[in-house]
């Protein structure tokens, strides 16, 4: 069975912490957006994550997400691709919440994530 996949959001690097606000700033003014600051970014809505370094991937990354990650994981490995196992992020009970692929296409990190449970 195939997996449905949805855009999550769209990661931007930034040289600093600085250049990420403003950008943030900025996208919520374009869209009418509200702001959200994260560990390690400035949030403009739900969609897009302004990360205040350069991060994974030339450009950013693309975050995707699924109802059902371990299966979506199991899906794309058979379909031949393959994961950067440190980048592993992990609920408290020990499912896997998100991850990258290995690798980067067309200058973006991806990840996918777990979509949050009703």
């Amino acid at each position: 069975m195939k997996n449905t996949f949805e855009l999550a959001h769209v990661g931007i690097n930034n040289p600093d912490a600085a250049a990420a606000q403003e950008l943030c700033d900025l996208f919520c003014l374009m869209f009418n957006l509200g702001p959200r600051a994260g560990r390690k970014s400035e949030f403009a809505g739900t969609f897009f994550e302004c990360v205040r370094s350069q991060y994974l991937g030339t450009h950013g990354h693309i975050g995707m997400s699924t109802a059902d990650l371990e299966a979506a994981v199991e899906e794309l490995l058979a379909k031949g691709f393959a994961f950067d196992e440190e980048t592993a992020a992990r609920f408290d009970d020990g499912r896997l919440q998100n991850i990258y692929l290995a690798g980067e296409f067309g200058g973006f990190a991806v990840h996918v994530m777990q979509q949050p449970r009703p």
